[in-house]
């Protein structure tokens, strides 16, 4: 498999980006990759863009028969790397594109994503006029560090049951914005001496539909107010949720905390099932006016 720049691939390919759901896949280590896009195959999306530093080698890609996985050349690693990403994506794509955007070793859950796939999800969600659609980080994690020492396990993953909240998100002079939460959970709650301020949050706008002078920010947000609500005004509307190692992977693999977390399993750990209605029953994820 050939590894072009990903700028490269977005100049002379454009006939590969005319319709969507697109993912991209900010490809940061090793970890579950193959499962990864395994998991993006079965959810339906026409393209996927794995971006990894390096060629991925053959065992870390599945069986791809119609050729929707592209692997191309870009840094995941590097600082703001979902910003450099995304962006360069939207101006790339026609308006109205719905993109996804994620890492390895998160996996992205819908409801009914099992036998129902995210364009006819996103097709009902854009019936009802958004152009976005939130998604809550819910945190796995494996259950033993010596036996899972990156904190990865696939069969054996875990999450928290309790311990979520939301606060009032603040504009810069203080007032509350409409339709705007801050989500709270999991172990950036529970470790959060390890976690700088600004990452807490585990809101993150991971579908959305492209449009002119769409721009992702930082903090995962978008610079369209809207964009970043979880529901229209008159009723509750679909969210999604990213099954997701990578705060798991960086507390195990970060000197500091390394050295004092010993376990991320607690008395509110719960075998994840990876199953969507999993999700829905913790109320992690929540299926609005779609049945």
């Amino acid at each position: 498999m050939s590894h072009p720049p990903l700028a490269e691939f977005l100049t002379q390919s454009p006939d590969r980006l005319q319709k969507g759901p697109i993912a991209l896949l900010l490809i940061e280590d090793s970890a579950a990759v193959m499962q990864t896009l395994t998991h993006q195959l079965k959810c339906g999306f026409r393209l996927i863009l794995a971006l990894s530093n390096e060629p991925l080698p053959p065992h870390a890609l599945p069986d791809d028969p119609d050729g929707r996985i592209v692997n191309l050349q870009f840094d995941a690693r590097q600082p703001r790397a979902h910003v450099a990403a995304v962006n360069a994506m939207i101006d790339a794509v026609p308006t109205d594109t719905w993109l996804h955007y994620g890492y390895n070793a998160e996996f992205l859950f819908y409801p009914f994503s099992e036998h129902r796939t995210v364009g006819e999800m996103l097709a009902f969600h854009a019936e009802e006029r958004r152009r976005a659609m939130l998604t809550y980080v819910v945190d796995l994690y494996a259950p033993d560090l010596e036996r899972f020492p990156d904190a990865v396990s696939i069969n054996e993953a875990m999450f928290d049951r309790s311990g979520y909240f939301a606060l009032g998100r603040k504009d810069r002079d203080g007032n509350f914005l409409e339709r705007q939460l801050d989500f709270h959970g999991g172990l950036r709650w529970r470790f959060e001496e390890h976690i700088p301020a600004d990452r807490r949050r585990i809101d993150r706008i991971a579908l959305f539909r492209t449009q002119p002078g769409l721009r992702i920010l930082p903090d995962h947000r978008f610079n369209v107010a809207e964009y970043n609500t979880y529901s229209c005004p008159w009723h509750h509307n679909l969210t999604a949720a990213m099954a997701s190692f990578r705060v798991a992977k960086a507390l195990a693999r970060n000197p500091g905390s390394r050295r004092e977390i010993r376990s991320f399993a607690w008395r509110n750990s719960q075998p994840f099932r990876w199953h969507s209605q999993q999700l829905m029953d913790f109320g992690l994820m929540e299926p609005g006016q779609w049945f």
